[in-house]
């Protein structure tokens, strides 16, 4: 059997449903030659004749007409196995992993839970944090469905899709009392001296001691003070409303938390770049209809959210 040729049951299978090679070849979609020259292979491997000729038909023989269930159901097997089955989310059960910081945990996990409550029940979603310094490695694995990541150069394994473009602002606590003696209101650009002046809370899983705000301050030739780093952005906001800290937030997320939080934005001085923000994934999963809508479902969360008053 190892080097018997697969592509021959088929043929048996239609042989022994039309008892016609001319009538066989058109189910299969070969030449009535091919498939007269496939019984004759067919004879030799399994060492039987298979059929006999009765009058203008082909009769099986014994053992042809024994193979012919367990055939049947051998290629209806293989035939489910490799039919890409549609998803339906209301019956569906099973669960998705996916890493994202917890700016992810605030901006799309609760309107994700309302929509699969509603559309999917008993589909599940795991968020982990396991991509440090902003590497989709993890996604190797295939227990992790998606990583939530800033854009950058994905390798050729991954695809992606952006789902948000997030710009900055400052964030202070309400009476910040430097920002009140500058006169400086709410909305309004803090002068860059003062800016640099002020010691910043900086958002880093790795505890880097420099980000975006620092790049961007280092091309007007300027840099500040980072007193503090902390690995989730809660610990950001809410370090800087119980203290005289800076930092600087997701636009999405400042408005957010800003009210209940008790924190004003600001301005930066100087011009931070906005970051796409992307799903990605293994291109082992491109395809697979439960994938695809789960991804779906991300994106229009979060497009949702990055819309205006979103």
């Amino acid at each position: 059997m190892a080097s018997f040729d697969l592509n021959l049951l088929k043929v048996l299978d239609a042989l022994l449903t039309e008892h016609s090679t001319v009538r066989a070849a058109t189910r299969v979609g070969l030449s009535q030659p091919a498939v007269s020259a496939a019984l004759g292979r067919l004879r030799g491997a399994l060492n039987d004749p298979l059929f006999v000729r009765v009058g203008a038909g082909l009769e099986p023989t014994e053992f042809a007409r024994a193979l012919a269930p367990q055939l049947q159901s051998i290629l209806g097997q293989l035939t489910e196995a490799l039919t890409v089955q549609p998803f339906d989310p209301v019956t569906a059960v099973r669960s998705f992993r996916i890493s994202g910081s917890d700016f992810f945990t605030e901006m799309l996990m609760p309107a994700l839970a309302d929509r699969l409550s509603r559309a999917a029940p008993s589909v599940g979603v795991q968020q982990v944090d396991v991509t440090p310094d902003v590497t989709i490695d993890p996604l190797l694995d295939p227990s992790l469905d998606f990583a939530l990541v800033p854009r950058y150069p994905f390798p050729p394994w991954a695809e992606d899709q952006i789902v948000m473009r997030s710009g900055f602002v400052v964030i202070a606590r309400k009476g910040h009392p430097r920002l009140a003696r500058a006169g400086i209101e709410p909305g309004e650009t803090i002068p860059i001296d003062l800016y640099c002046d002020l010691s910043h809370v900086l958002f880093s899983p790795e505890g880097h001691r420099k980000g975006l705000g620092d790049a961007a301050l280092d091309r007007v030739g300027r840099s500040r003070h980072i007193a503090m780093t902390l690995p989730v952005m809660s610990g950001v906001w809410r370090t800087v409303s119980e203290s005289d800290l800076l930092a600087l937030l997701p636009h999405q997320l400042a408005a957010r938390v800003c009210e209940k939080a008790g924190l004003d934005t600001y301005a930066a001085p100087m011009k931070v770049p906005v970051v796409d923000l992307s799903l990605v994934w293994h291109k082992r999963s491109s395809h697979s209809p439960a994938h695809r809508w789960m991804r779906g479902e991300i994106a229009s969360v979060l497009r949702a959210v990055d819309a205006p008053g979103g």
